[in-house]
């Protein structure tokens, strides 16, 4: 290959890493809060009701509402109407894979087994494990590193 060549691949890879990074902050930004994440993991496990949800979790319902909006509106989320009741399940494939991970790696959850999930959900609620040895030093390494850019 000669050199212009190379130079053009490098700047449409570097185009396209921009565009498809700015894309996964996007989505990423919908994991953002703890009753956000709580609230994921519930749907994630199974279809649920607004009251089903309100019960378990013990949201609020201005509060319920205001993010089984947000998260409708951005399409990671779907409705169910039968006869009063409105139910939610998960609508993006990438947000229950997302869900998969966040539960084996901070909640100890093997992908698939119920009873797991229900304490992944506990957990996500308020247990918070160790970090790992040098991790927390790695991370501000890692800000320092990001806030020089």
């Amino acid at each position: 290959m000669d050199r212009r060549s190379n130079e053009n691949e490098h700047h449409a890879l570097r185009d396209l890493l921009q565009v498809k990074a700015a894309e996964a902050a996007d989505f990423m930004r919908l994991f953002s809060t703890p009753s956000r994440l709580i609230l994921l993991c519930h749907i994630a496990q199974k279809e649920r009701s607004v009251g089903e949800i309100q019960e378990d979790l013990d949201f609020k319902q201005p509060a319920l509402s205001q993010q089984l909006g947000e998260l409708r509106q951005a399409g990671v989320v779907q409705t169910r109407r039968e006869s009063r009741q409105i139910y939610y399940s998960i609508a993006d494939d990438r947000v229950a894979a997302v869900m998969e991970m966040l539960m084996r790696v901070f909640c100890n959850a093997e992908a698939g087994q119920p009873s797991s999930r229900i304490d992944a959900v506990a957990s996500l609620a308020g247990q918070r494990p160790a970090a790992p040895e040098g991790f927390v030093g790695e991370m501000a390494r890692w800000a320092r590193l990001v806030k020089a850019d």
